[in-house]
């Protein structure tokens, strides 16, 4: 067999293996995992979300701390309030932000937020809590010896991942949780940061009803 002929010969046969392994692949690769039901109860329920502790929200070396944080909300309807495969969400007011300081000396921060807001839950092992943050929600002001504006979501949605504990009451926290910003200003603002981080934990209570609690189950 001429070398043409030989070279040609084994092309085809490696040609066929990678086929072969290819439609192997494809027929054994397992499906993605369904999300599992989600269930929050009391349908219908009104409710709040008060901070915790404090909330900060940290972009490049600036720190800003919050100590004053507050949600509502509704639990949807039922049969709203579940879906068999996948997370519940509801509308929530944007929540207000007050009694802030920054990490800058002389500097005074001022947040507004404004928009829809809205939580979604998917009960799991942790149950998971996702904010959504709606394009341009969050605004961070500050005056002083820096003028600085952050701007979070800036070019869209954002959606800031945490986790849901049922509990009396019950307990939204997010940790570490990076939220896309943008900076602008003067001297002292830190302008090449893109993200920020956040860290707060709310206490959920039905206000519908005080003696019950909003529940996140299958």
């Amino acid at each position: 067999m001429s070398r043409t002929r030989t070279a040609l010969a084994l092309g085809m046969a490696a040609a066929a293996a990678l086929t072969v392994a290819s439609a192997t692949a494809t027929a054994t690769a397992a499906p993605l995992p369904l999300a599992g039901s989600t269930t929050v109860t009391p349908a219908g329920h009104a409710f709040q979300a008060t901070l915790s502790g404090k909330a900060t929200l940290k972009a490049g070396s600036v720190t800003v701390t919050c100590s004053v944080s507050v949600s509502t909300g509704t639990v949807p309807a039922a049969p709203g309030n579940h879906n068999a495969a996948g997370p519940v969400s509801s509308p929530i007011s944007p929540p207000t932000y007050s009694s802030c300081t920054s990490s800058m000396p002389g500097v005074t921060p001022t947040v507004t937020t404004s928009g829809a807001w809205s939580v979604s839950m998917q009960n799991g092992s942790p149950i998971t809590a996702t904010m959504t943050v709606p394009t341009g929600g969050l605004v961070v002001h500050t005056t002083g010896l820096a003028t600085c504006t952050v701007t979070a979501a800036p070019s869209g949605p954002a959606s800031v991942p945490g986790t849901w504990a049922n509990g009396a009451p019950s307990s939204l926290t997010f940790t570490n949780a990076s939220v896309p910003v943008t900076v602008t200003g003067g001297f002292g603002c830190p302008t090449s940061a893109t993200s920020s981080t956040f860290n707060a934990v709310y206490k959920v209570a039905d206000t519908t009803d005080p003696t019950q609690q909003i529940t996140v189950a299958p």
